[in-house]
């Protein structure tokens, strides 16, 4: 069973998050399914652009707890998940096509990075997104260390990590982290008539542009993403993370 569905609208690929009894948590098998597909869709001559978003109540929430221990079992498993989970950054970011994120429902952790990570957001009016690791002691990853900060400043970005505070679609609009502010029944038709008009631009200057423009993040996220996935190391293997994600996986408050 595969997490992840893709249809080509055209010379449009709507790669779709397919896990929505878990509200497309991240699991194993979800983050495989999601690479084949973006590098399917970055590989294919026929697709130009790429529309993201997931089905369900959710974008998607965030690695799912209930895989933690599965996870965090090994130093092999650990590396392993996180280096995953970058896949997909890179696999957004450094592919060759154009990304319009669809984004709705829940962006939680993962979700919200994911979300960092495309060209273009369009949000659903619902959309609701937050960092947790803080308070799990966990790390974000996604390269947001370096993109968050330089898209709304030190400070901003400490807050949206230290407080974990949950983000509305127009709090996230203010802060220019998303591009446009729909209804929910809207935000798919949005997103594909932006990604249709992308579509008719010239694709060879669309490839350099997104080229340029990540030429000079090549470096500097790379290094974000090695320093990210050390500390991310870090926290699974960190008991008191452990506490903290089993105590939230069970609703019941942490000990302090």
């Amino acid at each position: 069973m595969s997490y992840v569905k893709t249809r080509m609208d055209g010379p449009v690929a709507v790669v779709t998050l397919d896990r929505p009894e878990r509200m497309n948590a991240i699991s194993g098998v979800l983050l495989d399914d999601l690479h084949d597909a973006l590098q399917r869709a970055n590989e294919d001559a026929a697709c130009r652009v790429i529309v993201l978003n997931g089905a369900g109540r959710a974008f998607c929430a965030g690695d799912d707890l209930k895989e933690f221990g599965e996870q965090s079992a090994t130093d092999a498993t650990i590396r392993s998940h996180i280096e995953r989970i970058q896949r997909i950054t890179r696999d957004l970011m450094f592919g060759a096509k154009p990304v319009v994120g669809a984004v709705h429902g829940f962006a939680v952790g993962g979700g919200f990075e994911w979300m960092l990570n495309c060209d273009i957001v369009v949000a659903a009016d619902d959309l609701v997104a937050f960092f947790p690791e803080m308070a799990w002691g966990q790390f974000v990853t996604g390269g947001v260390t370096h993109l968050l900060p330089q898209a709304i400043g030190h400070q901003r970005a400490m807050e949206l990590w230290l407080l974990g505070e949950r983000q509305s679609a127009q709090a996230l609009l203010s802060m220019g982290l998303v591009n446009r502010v729909v209804p929910r029944d809207a935000m798919l038709d949005t997103a594909m008539t932006l990604a249709a008009h992308i579509a008719t631009r010239s694709q060879t200057s669309i490839a350099r542009l997104k080229r340029l423009v990540t030429a000079d993040l090549t470096n500097t996220l790379s290094r974000s993403l090695e320093l990210e996935f050390d500390a991310t190391i870090e926290a699974f293997a960190d008991p008191d993370a452990a506490e903290r994600v089993k105590a939230f996986a069970t609703r019941k408050e942490p000990a302090r």
